[in-house]
């Protein structure tokens, strides 16, 4: 039995993700430290809640042994360059630092492919550095999922997502869209899985992959 931290959980992926954990029998307890109160709260999710999530994350003081963070925004959502750092650099680590502090064994990120702390596009480069800090914080067991474009219904719709999904749908390989749903899929399978020590970083193929062989 699994006590689990995810945070992002109002989002996309985190929306799916806290909805198939509910129905896991081998998670014990869920928090899911949220910057605005989930809608609907199970019995069986703990939600601290703050605009600023570091806020609610430093109300949380149980032990946890997996952390979820599927934080993620895009510099026009954000408003700003520092405020999509903000967001997708300081909380993710935030979060992870987080779970350090709880005993956690094993960290579980959404990042996005093309991530890589050398890129001359700003969002790449600022998802390549969030993966090194995780990295550097040693992490026993630390999972990166790098999903393309992803497909679903967000509260808000994001205008290129809405404009490119359709051509990303029929692109190949890591290219090829996925759907928020088995990214989420796929982070519960890893989390469940057996422990395979390290860095493993997860492709988009790789992701769906994951995620058919659990439908």
């Amino acid at each position: 039995m699994a006590n689990v931290l995810i945070t992002g959980a109002t989002g996309l992926v985190g929306g799916h993700l806290l909805r198939m954990l509910v129905q896991q029998p081998e998670i014990a307890r869920i928090t899911a430290a949220t910057r605005r109160p989930l809608t609907t709260i199970p019995a069986e999710v703990h939600n601290p809640h703050d605009p600023q999530l570091t806020d609610a994350l430093a109300q949380v003081d149980d032990p946890v042994d997996i952390v979820f963070c599927c934080l993620g925004t895009t510099r026009r959502e954000a408003g700003s360059k520092e405020a999509f750092v903000h967001a997708d650099y300081t909380l993710v680590v935030d979060t992870a630092l987080t779970g350090q502090r709880l005993g956690a064994q094993h960290m579980l990120v959404v990042s996005a492919m093309g991530a890589n702390a050398h890129s001359p596009f700003f969002y790449n480069r600022v998802k390549g550095e969030m993966e090194e800090a995780l990295i550097a914080q040693q992490w026993p067991r630390l999972s990166i999922a790098r999903p393309s474009m992803l497909l679903g219904d967000r509260e808000v719709r994001r205008t290129n997502e809405s404009l490119l999904a359709p051509l990303f749908a029929f692109l190949p390989g890591n290219w090829k869209a996925i759907e928020a749903r088995d990214v989420a899929r796929a982070l519960l399978k890893e989390a469940l899985s057996p422990q395979k020590e390290g860095v493993n970083i997860i492709t988009s193929a790789k992701l769906r992959e994951i995620a058919a062989s659990q439908a």
